[in-house]
């Protein structure tokens, strides 16, 4: 049935233009008469607050934004009024060298005169600063023989004994560091071995002739005397308390190249000489990966604070990042002797040695080759005794494993060495041993190890 225009008041229905003409003229009457106000009063109001609120948020807007470059302005000019070059130096990068500074010469520097910018001076320029006036350069000569087999004083690792010489006057680079007010400075035995003459360079470029009183090849420490006063020492640390990850900063003139500085960390420590491939050498040697060039050999390894932890040796050929020095306070006593007597007795007991594990014990038992056999599995088996040795004498024998030291548990053959080169020549060390199974107790004099003098 069909639905009559306004049947349904909530819902209209429109059957033609006139009446929803209407109906919107209506519905526009009602918005614009509404709260009995006339229409053009209404539209007026309406579009004045339209108008009102945007302007206002503008203005504010305008007006916060000049104030705020109003005051960046005054406090640039009140900061470059008081502070000088402040600002402009606040933007410099903190590891760049400002644009006005001059190479300095060679010369020792007074401690505050370390920079012309603040912000570039780290603790790296502040122990270089420190020591560096105490580090000295070594040049040493020798006369060679044609077909002389030596090597040369920058050889240690990895070099080729083979390598012969055609004659002649050999010269070698190597760096040192003063220890003594009166002269006395600390080097490597390889960098001054069997020279004729060593003349030492000082940083400000006093040069003196030098005296070898001593040098011993067991630790590769060797100490030289010049007649000179006030000569700038280094400050010793403490090498006995090196954590690996500390920074380490090694001095010296590698390749001839004078006051040379590297950074690294110290990668480990107590590095025994088997490890690192010299086994003739007895030293606990630091490890770190600051370059160690031809030339470093007997300059400084500086801790953070400046202060000399070890001396520079060498490095292992063909390999990076690893370097080693001889920790300072071996390198101390060892001097201290080579001062006084000119020498350095080293205890020795004349044994080879291994330190056991299952696989390491099960290799001894297998081989074929070897009647030796170990019943054990943990401390120090002995491989071979040497003839006429102090060990023999005291009736050690191959396949005994020595399993304490002066009642000290032992398992591994880096603390019997420790242990014998801390004994005294003549002295007494109680080794506990196991012979196919059998405790038994010893008592071994420990004599003075044969070894070739530095000539």
């Amino acid at each position: 049935m069909p639905i009559a225009c306004g049947a349904e008041r909530h819902r209209p229905k429109f059957c033609g233009n006139k009446a929803k003409n209407r109906y919107q003229r209506e519905s526009l009457n009602k918005y614009l008469y509404s709260a009995g106000k006339p229409k053009n009063v209404a539209m007026k109001s309406s579009t004045g607050k339209f108008w009102k609120q945007p302007a206002i948020y503008i203005l504010l807007l305008v007006t916060g934004a000049g104030a705020a470059m109003l005051g960046d302005r005054l406090s640039v000019s009140q900061l470059r009024g008081n502070s000088g070059d402040l600002g402009q130096r606040a933007q410099q990068p903190r590891l760049q060298l400002p644009p006005d500074t001059k190479p300095q010469a060679s010369k020792v520097l007074p401690p505050a005169a370390l920079s012309g910018d603040g912000a570039n001076v780290n603790f790296i320029v502040a122990a270089v600063a420190k020591v560096g006036p105490a580090v000295v350069r070594i040049d040493a000569s020798r006369r060679v023989k044609p077909g002389n087999k030596r090597l040369s004083p920058e050889d240690f690792f990895g070099a080729d004994p083979n390598s012969g010489g055609r004659g002649g006057i050999e010269r070698g680079t190597g760096s040192g560091f003063a220890i003594g007010a009166d002269g006395v400075i600390l080097t490597n035995a390889h960098v001054v071995e069997g020279a004729d003459t060593v003349n030492v360079t000082l940083r400000d470029g006093r040069g003196y002739q030098g005296r070898v009183l001593g040098a011993d090849k067991v630790t590769d420490v060797a100490v030289v005397k010049i007649e000179a006063n006030n000569v700038p020492v280094v400050p010793i640390g403490n090498s006995d308390k090196l954590l690996s990850g500390e920074w380490a900063i090694a001095i010296g003139n590698p390749l001839g190249l004078d006051n040379s500085v590297t950074a690294g960390i110290i990668s480990a420590t107590g590095r025994s000489s088997s490890d690192v491939g010299v086994p003739d050498k007895r030293i606990g040697f630091i490890q770190t990966d600051a370059a160690i060039n031809p030339g470093n050999s007997g300059g400084p390894l500086l801790n953070a604070s400046g202060e000399v932890i070890g001396m520079n040796t060498a490095i292992i050929q063909g390999a990076q990042g690893l370097g080693f020095a001889i920790p300072i306070q071996a390198a101390q006593q060892v001097a201290k002797e080579l001062i006084s007597t000119g020498k350095v007795e080293h205890a020795y007991l004349g044994i080879e040695m291994a330190t056991l594990t299952p696989e390491v014990k099960e290799q001894i038992n297998k081989n074929s080759n070897s009647s030796l056999r170990v019943s054990v599995d943990r401390g120090v088996a002995i491989v071979s005794v040497v003839p006429n040795s102090p060990a023999a004498a005291a009736g050690l024998r191959a396949g005994d494993v020595i399993q304490k030291l002066n009642n000290q548990p032992i398992i591994q053959s880096e603390a019997v060495q420790d242990f014998v080169q801390n004994a005294k020549v003549g002295g007494n060390l109680q080794m506990e041993i196991n012979r196919n199974g059998q405790i038994l107790n010893l008592s071994v004099k420990p004599g003075s190890l044969p070894v070739q003098k530095v000539q």
